[in-house]
This record gives C-alpha cells, structure tokens and sequence, in this order.
C-alpha cells in the first residue's frame, strides 16, 4: 500500500550560494568545466548518481536524476544503478567509470586500486580521464555541500 502523505524536509542549515557566494559559483563553474571535458553527458549523470547514492545526498539524486533523464537515460537504468554490477544494461565504459566513481568516493578505504584505474584508463583517454575525474571530485564536493547543509530537493 502506498501512503501520498509526505514529511517535511529537514530545515536547510546553510545557504551556501547566499553565504559564500563566490565559492560556489566557483564549484559550479569547475563542475561544468569539468564536464564539458568528458564531453559525455549520459556517463557524467551516472557518475554523478552513483557518488550521491553512495554519499546519501538526496538532493543531488533528485537533480542528476532529473538531469540524467533529459539526456535521454531510460529509467530501466536509473532504477539499477545502485546495483549496476549484477546487471547488463550497462557499456564497459560506464562500468570502468562507475568502478572508478565508487573506489574516488571511497577513496579513505579503496586508495583507488590500479586494477580500476587502469580499466578506466582502457575506455577513457588520457584526457577523458583526467575529466572524469574531476567530475568524480566535484560531485563529492557537491554532495558534502548538500548533504552538510542538509539541501533538500523540497528546495528546487
């Protein structure tokens, strides 16, 4: 049985973008350089999906959801995702990306093992990579930002 009733979101500590401004038109602007790097926007939206599966930030998930979707990404997709190693809907790109999402996010407990990085290293140049990677940083950046100040997709 499904209950529409809704709860509040939990207050917004901070308002970063009112607060530091600066900063975070500077996190945004290296987010998109960033991506315009990879220039991939189907693998930029899983990264940036899987990161704040993985770092809990909802309002994140709800805008690379949304972002994700306008780039044509299918729901079959968005809905495993958490669990994109057991299925087949995802290219070896995306997974050598997810792989090297999940061990940069976890960094404090993987250390980014070569075995990753190098599978990331066969699908992406060297260019690519290095853009992959700072998509990878600036949504952690992001998510701590969000999940710190407790953003709340209730914002939007």
């Amino acid at each position: 049985m499904t209950d529409d009733a809704t709860v509040p979101a939990p207050a917004q500590r901070l308002a970063l973008a009112k607060a530091a401004p600066e900063f975070h038109r500077n996190l945004i602007a290296l987010d998109r350089l960033a991506r315009t790097g990879l220039g991939d926007p189907v693998v930029a939206e899983l990264v940036n999906l899987r990161a704040s599966q993985l770092n809990g930030c909802a309002f994140c998930l709800d805008a690379h959801s949304r972002d994700a979707r306008k780039n044509g990404e299918s729901e079959h997709r968005l809905h495993t995702l958490a669990a994109w190693r057991e299925t087949p809907f995802f290219t070896p790109r995306e997974r050598a990306a997810l792989a090297l999402t999940e061990a940069v996010t976890l960094v404090a407990s993987t250390h980014v093992p070569d075995e990753v990085f190098d599978e990331a290293a066969k699908h992406f140049s060297e260019t690519e990579l290095a853009h992959l990677i700072g998509v990878i940083t600036t949504i952690n950046a992001l998510n701590r930002v969000g999940v710190s100040t407790r953003m709340s997709p209730a914002a939007r």
